[in-house]
């Protein structure tokens, strides 16, 4: 649109921007300007009046909707959801396994499918925060160590500051991580600001950590945010995974492996 544009177009042209916005749940002003067709400061203009009116929130060379928090399904739903791709990115998370090292498995689905995997490994020792991993692992496998705080039934995991005192006290070879949204500018996000916190403290504490997430988690942001990307290593992903969102993850030395 051109800038002289009736005055009359630009809610039209707001309820464009937000539509946008909504669907890619992140998105540079660059890529709005193309899809408009307008210039950078009418798009920097409506997006102060969309953030103004709380639909969006403003990020460096960017916005974030607000609309696109990605709500949680129940956990046996989550499960479900892709569930192909989740168990062959647990196949291939599996080489990542080596003998006789300290692991972490987060609570995620696509963890829980790596867990599994695990039953029969007596040589690696697996820490958790997670109930369902706990019980596949509890009858046989790997020696186990569980941490202590707040549950979470939603997610049947263990979160928030009471986390700390067991996890400041280990030393993770390699943390394999979940995530309900990713995204460059955004980093890992979850819906839980206690998981949240426990999340990143893995992070912190782990020589290697490795991203579990099928494709329909990146450009999706939820309410916590849990890490920036930067913090990862290894993104084992799917074959869908989005070209652009690859080459972002290259430019940040983050290796990708597409199972």
């Amino acid at each position: 649109m051109p800038l002289s544009e009736p005055r009359d177009l630009a809610p039209q042209r707001l309820d464009n921007l937000r539509a946008l916005i909504r669907e890619s749940g992140v998105i540079r002003v660059e890529a709005l300007c193309r899809q408009l067709g307008v210039s950078p400061a009418t798009v920097r203009r409506d997006l102060d009046q969309l953030e103004r009116s709380g639909a969006i929130r403003r990020v460096h060379g960017g916005a974030v909707s607000v609309e696109s928090r990605l709500d949680e399904p129940l956990f046996d739903d989550k499960a479900s959801l892709a569930a192909r791709e989740k168990r062959r990115i647990a196949e291939a998370a599996l080489s990542f396994v080596v003998a006789d090292e300290t692991i972490y498995l987060d609570g995620g689905s696509t963890v829980l499918e790596l867990a599994r995997l695990l039953r029969e490994r007596t040589n690696v020792t697996v820490v958790t925060n997670s109930l369902r991993a706990a019980h596949e692992l509890a009858g046989r496998g790997p020696r186990l160590i569980l941490i202590g705080g707040e549950l979470r039934r939603l997610s049947q995991t263990v979160v928030g500051p009471l986390t700390r005192q067991t996890l400041e006290g280990l030393h993770l070879d390699k943390a394999f991580m979940g995530t309900i949204g990713m995204s460059v500018q955004e980093g890992m996000t979850t819906t839980d600001p206690g998981e949240a916190y426990t999340k990143d403290l893995v992070m912190k504490q782990a020589r290697q950590v490795i991203l579990l997430a099928d494709s329909s988690k990146a450009g999706k942001v939820s309410f916590a945010r849990a890490g920036s990307l930067d913090e990862v290593d290894v993104l084992i992903t799917d074959a869908k995974v989005d070209k652009q969102f690859a080459r972002e993850l290259a430019e940040r030395k983050i290796k990708l492996v597409k199972a």
